[in-house]
């Protein structure tokens, strides 16, 4: 039967699924747009790192309203997941989106001497302030 992780449950659960996020958005025509995204967490914030002027950003542009899915396990008896619903903003500053990618490379554990010394043209963050928290567990 599913279950709900607590806050702190369930930010540990984001925090130990480095790689990708499926981020929601809705079309101009009210349909679903999902995508993969790199992500990490900061407090009560997600940012999603992607290329600007792309029809995600345009969506939320429209319509900031935006969820969040991520899942682990490959039977039923593991599956958990994770889905947050929140709203979003673009972040296009250079020198912010530079701050936000050595973030990303620090939770990456990317060393020092790897990290970006400028943004790249066209890159923009998404961020993701958290309204509401669901999950699921049917391994309990």
């Amino acid at each position: 039967m599913p279950s709900n992780m607590d806050t702190e449950t369930f930010n540990d659960f984001l925090d130990s699924r480095p790689g990708w996020i499926i981020l929601t958005t809705i079309t101009p025509d009210g349909f679903p747009h999902s995508v993969p995204l790199g992500y990490f967490r900061d407090g009560d914030t997600v940012y999603c790192g992607c290329r600007d002027n792309t029809a995600k950003i345009r969506n939320i542009e429209a319509n900031p309203k935006v969820s969040l899915m991520i899942e682990s396990g490959s039977t039923m008896a593991d599956i958990k997941g994770a889905m947050i619903q929140g709203t979003a903003t673009v972040i296009r500053d250079p020198e912010v989106v530079l701050t936000l990618m050595r973030k990303a490379a620090v939770r990456r554990g990317t060393p020092e001497a790897d990290w970006p010394t400028s943004s790249r043209p066209g890159s923009a963050f998404i961020e993701i302030s958290v309204v509401n928290r669901i999950s699921w567990d049917y391994g309990v």
